[in-house]
C-alpha cells in the first residue's frame, strides 16, 4: 500500500496538501515499508494551486490534478487540508490523514505499521485488504 506524505524537505510531514510541492510516497509492506519517490509538484510552494484559489474552476481543476496524481496512493499525510479538498481524496479512495504537531515520517510510517500490526480501523483494513 502507497501511503504519501506533504513535506517541505523528505523528512518531516509539515505541509498544507494544496500548498504542498513536494511529496514522499512510501510502500507499506507486512514486513515494514521503503520509499518509493519523491513526488515534486513544484520547487517550493505549489503556486498553481495557491495562484488559483478563488478561481472557481481553474482552481478546481489544479487540485483536481494533483489528486489525480496522488491517487495510488491510500493514504496521505498533511498538516491541513481544506474540506473540497479532503471530499476529493475520499471520493478516489484516499484517507487524509491530518498531524497536528510537525513530526517526522519516519515516526508516522512506525506508527502506522504498529496500528495495523495491532488495531487498525475500519477504514484502514478496507485499504489493506483493496492491496
Amino acid at each position: 500500500m502507497k501511503i504519501a506524505f506533504a513535506t517541505t524537505d523528505g523528512v518531516k510531514v509539515d505541509e498544507h496538501f494544496g500548498r504542498a510541492g513536494l511529496f514522499a510516497v512510501y510502500e507499506l509492506t507486512g514486513n515494514g515499508y521503503s520509499l518509493v519517490e519523491m513526488r515534486r509538484f513544484a520547487d517550493g510552494r505549489d503556486s498553481e494551486i495557491e495562484g488559483t484559489k478563488g478561481m472557481g474552476p481553474l482552481h478546481d481543476e489544479r487540485v483536481q490534478g494533483k489528486v489525480d496524481k496522488l491517487a495510488d496512493c491510500k493514504i496521505v499525510y498533511l498538516t491541513e487540508i481544506g474540506g473540497p479538498s479532503a471530499a476529493r481524496l475520499i471520493k478516489k479512495g484516499m484517507m487524509p490523514v491530518k498531524v497536528t504537531d510537525t513530526t517526522t515520517i519516519e515516526d508516522s510510517l512506525k506508527k502506522l505499521m504498529e496500528t495495523v500490526r495491532t488495531s487498525p480501523p475500519p477504514w484502514l483494513r478496507k485499504a489493506i485488504s483493496s492491496e
